[in-house]
């Protein structure tokens, strides 16, 4: 009996069905709404101050959450206000009644300045504010507050400035200073109250069950994952429900909303790795190659280099492809130069042949002498220019020569154990040559000052580099030859 296990698709690589894309939307739509109900709750209290004179009604709902009350203080202050206007519009400004009130709300500022009542809702700021407006409405010597407020709530003030301007002025600057105080209830843990978990509680349960239900599935479907296994997948969905650290919700918030292409998130992620890619490649690449060049450098400063160079045969060498580098290289080095490289010098090697060889024989006496024999004057110089000519063909096509029999001798096996033995002998003669004290120490020097100007100029041009270029570049190569 064979058994036969067909392996299971990856659960993005599965298409999904109408239903199950439009249950994925709908717990995204639930989850975004949540997580939008946290950053309001977070801010509430900061925000209270807007939300109190563009929305009222939001803080009237909403204040019972957080445990904000009007403070009594200032809540009497205004009820106090809203009578003396209730009264002046009675009775008129100068009446018995009006001053007594004026002299009640004179009162209730001295207090409120002395006792400050916003310093509990963390709004003292707000009474400093009201003293500098007040007294620069009401100056006085002494640069009183209180005094400022007396001034300001007389009959003989109010009558000489007119009411009207004065208690619309107070309205407008005051007023609404006072108004946003509040006092805030402290529970028996010693902190404000925050009742939002009464808020939160429904979309704890909807994600608590939703998270259950979706890891089982996983772990149905998957016969070799567990139910355990499964919620370790989706270990980022646990944050939705969590009473406390709330504002993480913002990662399972945003993968949802990424598999629920609602919108695709995918090009705002690309630039994101784009940008921290070019960020931090910079940084690692210079520290990789500032790293390797000093390693070389101090290689060559301590003589490992050379003794990895000039090591003994004997000593004991890994070889992965059965092939000699070294002589590998110098049999290149040596086709390049006989073949390649020798032709081209043909010519100047005959011009300077021609040179000495004429300068030598001009300063012969024989030269001379042939030079007043008839018939014989040029002679010496057809001898040199044949000279020249077998000389240059000598020095350029002789190697390509000795190279072609050095071949076909080493092609057998007397030829290839004499060839082995010549590349021996001349690498320890060659090693022995370098190992000498000064001219290895001069090496030594030369190689270090490359490698430091090397160090220098290819970090200044890795600064230089446009990283975006690179990425565009790399983004190219991705659409031509997709993984």
């Amino acid at each position: 009996m064979t058994l036969k296990i067909q392996p299971s698709q990856p659960q993005n690589s599965r298409k999904e069905s109408p239903k199950v894309a439009w249950f994925e939307r709908f717990i995204a739509l639930i989850a975004l709404g949540n997580l939008s109900l946290v950053l309001f709750d977070l801010t509430y209290v900061s925000a209270r101050d807007f939300y109190f004179r563009q929305i009222p009604v939001l803080t009237q709902i909403y204040d019972p959450f957080k445990g904000i009350k009007p403070h009594r203080d200032t809540q009497k202050y205004l009820e106090s206000l809203a009578e003396l206007k209730k009264q002046v519009v009675q009775t008129g400004l100068p009446s018995p009644q009006v001053a007594a009130k004026l002299q009640e709300i004179n009162t209730l500022s001295a207090n409120m300045i002395d006792e400050d009542p916003f310093r509990v809702a963390s709004k003292s700021g707000s009474l400093e504010k009201i003293k500098d407006r007040i007294r620069d409405r009401t100056p006085n010597p002494q640069q009183s507050a209180k005094q400022s407020f007396k001034t300001f709530w007389s009959q003989e003030y109010l009558n000489k400035k007119g009411w009207q301007q004065e208690i619309t002025w107070f309205d407008a600057k005051i007023k609404p200073l006072i108004a946003t105080n509040y006092y805030r209830t402290i529970g028996e843990n010693g902190e404000f109250t925050d009742n939002f978990w009464q808020i939160d509680l429904p979309f704890i349960a909807i994600f608590a069950i939703e998270f259950l239900a979706r890891t089982y599935f996983i772990s149905r479907r998957h016969r070799s994952v567990s139910w355990r296994a499964a919620m370790l997948w989706r270990w980022y969905d646990i944050f939705m429900f969590l009473p406390f650290w709330r504002l993480l919700r913002v990662l399972p918030v945003t993968i949802r909303i990424h598999q629920a292409k609602m919108p695709d998130l995918q090009p705002i992620r690309t630039q994101i790795s784009r940008g921290f890619v070019a960020n931090f490649a910079q940084e690692l690449t210079e520290v990789v190659v500032i790293q390797l060049i000093n390693q070389m450098q101090q290689s060559i400063t301590t003589g490992e280099l050379a003794r990895q160079l000039f090591k003994s045969q004997k000593q004991r060498y890994l070889d992965i492809n059965n092939i000699n580098e070294i002589e590998a290289i110098a049999t290149h080095l040596v086709q390049i130069t006989v073949y390649k490289v020798l032709p081209q010098l043909q010519p100047d090697l005959e011009a300077l042949l021609r040179y000495n060889i004429e300068l030598f024989l001009k300063q012969s006496p024989l030269y001379q002498g042939f030079q007043q024999v008839p018939g014989l004057g040029n002679l010496p110089a057809q001898l040199a220019s044949q000279l020249v000519a077998e000389l240059s063909k000598l020095a350029t096509l002789g190697p390509q020569d000795a190279y072609e029999a050095f071949k076909i001798a080493s092609e057998d096996p007397v030829g290839t154990k004499l060839s082995a033995q010549l590349v021996q002998h001349f690498g320890q003669a060659l090693g022995a040559e370098l190992q000498q004290q000064q001219t290895w120490q001069e090496i030594q020097l030369l190689l270090c000052d490359f490698l430091e100007e090397f160090k220098i100029n290819y970090i200044q041009r890795l600064s230089e580099e446009d990283f975006e270029k690179i990425l565009e570049q790399a983004k190219q190569l991705q659409r031509i030859a997709p993984r």
